[in-house]
């Protein structure tokens, strides 16, 4: 099924100190391999990246065989997905929306998550949360263990029948919610999203020293 792709990437990396997306890794900025990624999956009919102008104009995206555009990021991380939601130009059935400091994302762990936003109308990546969680107080001292079971950590790329997401944001937008990511939109409207297990790295990079760790996870 026809998919467009928005890669966000209009943060400031504040906590990186210096700009995360355009640090090489293996030779390439992190955004590159985000958007190579996508290139490389064939259910893919164009990407936008949600960046600023200066950022983008860093990047040599040429040979890539699919169109790849830009648009402003808004004030928060909604505002730049919604923005890329209204630049779209191909009458895509699905948007994949993913977050362009994961570099690490496989197109293999793209294309499994498509399928599954075809069958079941929402789906994101996600991990099996397999370590020991606590619940702490405000002074940082245990006070609960919590469940693993069933619990999930989620990635992206998280995909979703365009209908479906832009009455998601359409409802974001006219109750001012804030939402981190489009499974929490698509809850506003009561949309279940079917999560896609992925067995392979997909690290944000947040650290300087997450550079150094998608090296050795990619080598």
């Amino acid at each position: 099924m026809s998919t467009a792709a928005i890669i966000v990437a209009a943060g400031t990396s504040r906590r990186m100190g210096f700009d995360k997306l355009l640090a090489p890794l293996d030779g390439e900025p992190v955004l590159k391999h985000s958007i190579k990624a996508f290139a490389r999956t064939p259910e893919i009919c164009e990407i936008i990246v949600v960046c600023p102008e200066d950022r983008f104009n860093q990047l040599d995206l040429s040979g890539l065989s699919i169109p790849v555009s830009r648009v402003n990021g808004g004030s928060d991380r909604h505002n730049s997905v919604y923005n890329g939601i209204k630049a779209l130009t191909s009458d895509a059935q699905l948007i994949s929306v993913h977050d362009g400091a994961r570099p690490l994302i496989s197109p293999q762990q793209i294309e499994k998550t498509i399928i599954a936003a075809s069958q079941f109308g929402a789906a994101t990546s996600a991990k099996r949360i397999v370590d020991t969680v606590k619940r702490s107080d405000d002074q940082g001292v245990v006070v609960a263990a919590v469940d693993r079971d069933n619990l999930w950590a989620m990635e992206t790329p998280q995909i979703f029948k365009r209908e479906l997401l832009q009455k998601a944001y359409e409802a974001v937008e006219s109750s001012g919610s804030l939402v981190t990511d489009e499974v929490s939109a698509l809850e506003l409207i009561d949309v279940a999203t079917h999560l896609v297990e992925n067995n392979t790295p997909n690290i944000k990079i947040t650290f300087p020293q997450d550079i150094q760790l998608a090296e050795k996870l990619r080598s």
